[in-house]
């Protein structure tokens, strides 16, 4: 008998630890199934194509947020150097022909100028979140909250400037708009241009976690930083790099905000860093650092976006919205702090 119900208890313990491991995909897939069965019309190629454009930039920015995350550290910054990379490319790019531009005599600019000027930005910013991490021992969230404060501080100044003050960046010149807007082929089978950066930048981040000593330095920093120090790997250069490519995927991904919505503003990208966080969490990331694909964050993202799209087209009301993302940010690091707390 006792042999008998020895296996059982075993079986009841796996199923019990995959039940608690993955109750956060129960839960959205739970919530999903009422979405559908509220809407039907849901489920639909144009949703699909649009929930997929949403979320490429929201790809973009929680890889950047990913690495550091993997390295043991966070970021509270990329939704205001989102929102600055977006207010200086809007200004740079506004048509000739509308009446409020912020620079008059500007000559019409090549789109891929001011992407490069806001990647640049992005990075040097990001650079000196790695600088007071890295160098000065700052703790991440210290700093990095810091950086968030004097990054919408700086944005708020420049989108305030006379003599139109702050109002939104309107009026940008179509070649831009169309770097985000537009999309291959045509009709249902159409592909936004969103969605192949989203790809591309997947698969460079992929190569350079997967396939580089950079790569593998970040995760034995996230795993265990003196055993790294003891293996030879320099802490600080790997720490400066990824804080600086992060920024440099923020800077991107606000060029890519400004051409997709049509405009700026200096709170566009606010919040975005939770919702990139939460994202990297429920894709598997750990906040204690050393885990964590590329695979499972561009997972967490659509995720996160198909339940807020969702949640939008059934008429949610949007207050309740923030409630729902709040309960499954809990329940994502819950889960995670638990796996980190059996394996010590």
């Amino acid at each position: 008998m006792a042999a008998n119900t020895q296996p059982e208890k075993v079986r009841s313990r796996r199923v019990s630890a995959w039940m608690t491991d993955n109750v956060i995909y129960i839960v959205l897939l739970a919530l999903l199934l009422v979405i559908i069965i509220k809407e039907p019309a849901f489920v639909s190629i144009v949703n699909f194509r649009n929930i997929l454009a949403q979320a490429s930039t929201r790809v973009i920015i929680a890889l950047g947020v990913g690495g550091i995350l993997i390295t043991g550290g966070t970021d509270l910054s990329p939704g205001r150097m989102v929102g600055m990379t977006a207010v200086v490319s809007a200004s740079l790019m506004q048509a000739t022909d509308y009446a409020y531009r912020m620079y008059p005599h500007l000559t019409q600019l090549p789109v891929i100028l001011p992407v490069l000027l806001c990647a640049g930005i992005g990075a040097a910013f990001g650079l000196i979140n790695g600088v007071a991490v890295a160098t000065f021992k700052v703790p991440p969230f210290i700093a990095t909250l810091a950086m968030m404060v004097i990054v919408y501080g700086l944005t708020s100044i420049y989108f305030d400037r006379p003599p139109y003050g702050a109002q939104p960046v309107g009026g940008l010149d179509r070649a831009f708009t169309t770097y985000a807007q537009g999309s291959i082929f045509s009709g249902k089978l159409s592909i936004p241009y969103l969605v192949l950066f989203a790809i591309v930048t997947s698969v460079v981040i992929w190569v350079v976690w997967n396939k580089t000593r950079l790569g593998k330095n970040m995760y034995a920093i996230g795993g265990n930083t003196e055993a790294a120090v003891v293996s030879g790997v320099n802490v600080v250069r790997t720490l400066l790099i990824i804080y600086t490519l992060a920024g440099a995927l923020y800077g991107f991904a606000g060029t890519l905000e400004a051409a997709r919505t049509g405009s700026a503003t200096n709170n566009t990208g606010n919040m975005y860093e939770l919702d990139a966080i939460a994202a990297a969490v429920v894709g598997g990331v750990s906040l204690s650092g050393g885990i964590g694909t590329v695979p499972g964050i561009v997972t967490g993202v659509l995720i996160f976006q198909v339940i807020n799209y969702g949640l939008a087209f059934i008429s949610v009301n949007p207050y309740v919205q923030y409630i729902v993302k709040g309960l499954i940010i809990i329940t994502a690091v819950a889960i995670d702090m638990r796996k980190y707390t059996k394996k010590k």
